[in-house]
């Protein structure tokens, strides 16, 4: 049977899957706010303590700014209802 060709030129540093990936996920944790994963053993520098915190104070200020506006406004009152004898 005969032998499988070789390779005619050596694969180029830099080229393989892995390390194509791992340049993908370094670019985009660089730029992007949702951050990707580099080695198994390597995580993104992710602190999920500071972004929830900023998430719920996102979400508290929306909150009492809409209190403010409401009770800005005049409230609708109704006549007390007289009581029949």
């Amino acid at each position: 049977m005969p032998e499988p060709k070789k390779q005619s030129s050596p694969r180029k540093t830099g080229m393989r899957r892995s390390h194509l990936r791992l340049e993908l996920a370094r670019r985009v944790n660089k730029k992007s706010p949702v951050k990707a994963f580099e080695t198994k053993k390597k995580t993104p520098r992710v602190r999920i303590k500071d972004v929830a915190a900023k998430a719920g104070l996102k979400a508290k200020a929306g909150k009492t700014a809409a209190k403010d506006a409401g009770s800005t406004a005049k409230k609708a009152t109704t006549k007390p209802v007289a009581k029949k004898k």
